[in-house]
């Protein structure tokens, strides 16, 4: 019974998903910035999706962020990953994004994420 749940609860969140994702498209001007968090890390790319291209990414994984994240609350590094992404966005000469939850709930460790790329520079 359980996989079952946990079939139901993955299509929820699926459909949440396309539901946001038919609304808002990303450009190589305004690319989607796409969340996805599981149980032990978040993940975050841009994405151009005109020519079907990631353009950057940085997650709880990456070197930089994980080296002062081993202490840190969740959320925390969440904001910290947000940063991050700011920070290559900005390499890069982007400075507006969609940004896209991906049926997750703008709250905790989402909303850290959002709120680190703000103040990094990311404007949505």
């Amino acid at each position: 019974m359980k996989a079952k749940i946990k079939n139901q609860k993955m299509a929820r969140r699926a459909r949440r998903a396309l539901r946001v994702r038919k609304r808002i498209e990303g450009t190589a001007e305004r690319p989607r910035l796409c969340v996805y968090r599981s149980a032990k890390h978040i993940y975050a790319q841009l994405v151009d999706d005109l020519s079907g291209r990631t353009l950057l990414s940085a997650s709880s994984l990456t070197p930089t962020v994980r080296e002062g994240g081993k202490e840190k609350e969740k959320s925390a590094v969440s904001t910290d990953v947000g940063k991050r992404v700011a920070e290559l966005a900005q390499a890069k000469g982007i400075k507006k994004v969609v940004f896209d939850r991906a049926g997750f709930p703008f709250h905790g460790r989402v909303k850290a994420l959002a709120e680190g790329a703000r103040e990094g520079g990311l404007e949505f």
